[in-house]
């Protein structure tokens, strides 16, 4: 089935994107925005390309050198090709400490002809177990696609090519914390997680086809830039409209999905959703409280 048109959603993100504000942050060089945090023998530079390696040795991970708080996050990458079964390449974003928040997409590996599957989950003041799974409308390792975190005060949504395909709204006023006041870095890594990622850790890494490559490309990131120096109080309040100081993020627009948006994701969770914790009463004998809210 071929995803919906994504035209209507665009302008939800591009339109306030031409104006630029003091604190944001926008590039698409890896070099001015990320650094190599770990194993830095297993990146391979080719332009503007990058490409992470992973083999029977170790794997390979780089964070951006700052932390953000409220924008769009965007990188474009093409998954490992062929027998991935027991891979896991994870792009996410983070905060620190035990209390941390983080968004994360990991792309669990497979084996040859096996779709990829790809696993989103959320912390909150350091408490996660929020997994959600799908596969995807394509083939990830065919070619680039994009995966994107945008987040406000209001939501945090997950995007694939512009598709929204999960969304994490704002339930303060129901006594859920949300992800608001910490500064979180970028990262993306590449590592071998065979007990786990592919069916459960029923199927290991072949390590005869390694090494592994997941290619990187249009590193953007357009967001509230946080110095390291500044209280987390003091980032919350710069990164948010007061007075003259206007910021696209918290456009009324984007405190919600359009109903075009809406359309989609509803049209990603009816068919390309696999596992979803909400529903997961093994786990969850009592439905976690932020799914008897959320309306998606």
């Amino acid at each position: 089935m071929a995803v919906p048109s994504v035209l209507p959603l665009l302008f939800g993100f591009l339109a306030f994107s031409v104006v630029v504000f003091v604190g944001s942050a926008s590039s698409s060089k890896f070099t001015e925005l990320f650094q190599p945090g770990w194993a830095f023998d297993h990146f391979l530079y080719e332009g503007e390309l990058l490409k992470l390696k992973l083999d029977n040795y170790s794997g390979a991970g780089f964070s951006s050198k700052s932390k953000y708080m409220f924008g769009k996050v965007s990188i474009q990458i093409k998954l490992v090709e062929g027998d991935s079964a027991g891979t896991v390449t994870a792009f996410y974003m983070s905060s620190d400490g035990p209390n941390h928040n983080e968004f994360d997409f990991e792309f669990l590996g497979n084996t040859t002809g096996e779709p990829y599957l790809v696993q989103t989950n959320i912390y909150v003041n350091g408490v996660g177990n929020r997994e959600q799974r799908l596969n995807l409308w394509f083939d990830p390792t065919k070619d680039f696609h994009s995966y994107t975190f945008m987040w406000n005060q209001r939501q945090v949504v997950f995007l694939v090519d512009e598709t929204p395909v999960r969304v994490h709204t704002n339930m303060e006023k129901h006594g859920l914390p949300f992800p608001k006041d910490q500064p979180m870095g970028v990262y993306s890594s590449i590592w071998n997680a065979d007990d786990w990622a592919t069916q459960g850790g029923r199927v290991k890494t072949d390590w005869s086809h390694a090494p592994f490559i997941a290619s990187y490309k249009g590193f953007e990131i357009d967001a509230c830039e946080c110095p390291i120096a500044v209280a987390a109080d003091d980032n919350a309040k710069r990164c948010s409209s007061s007075g003259e100081k206007r910021y696209w993020w918290d456009e009324p627009t984007l405190a919600e999905l359009n109903l075009h948006q809406s359309h989609q994701l509803l049209w990603v969770r009816a068919n390309h959703m696999v596992y979803d914790y909400c529903t997961d009463s093994a786990r969850f004998p009592a439905t976690p409280v932020e799914c008897q809210h959320h309306r998606h």
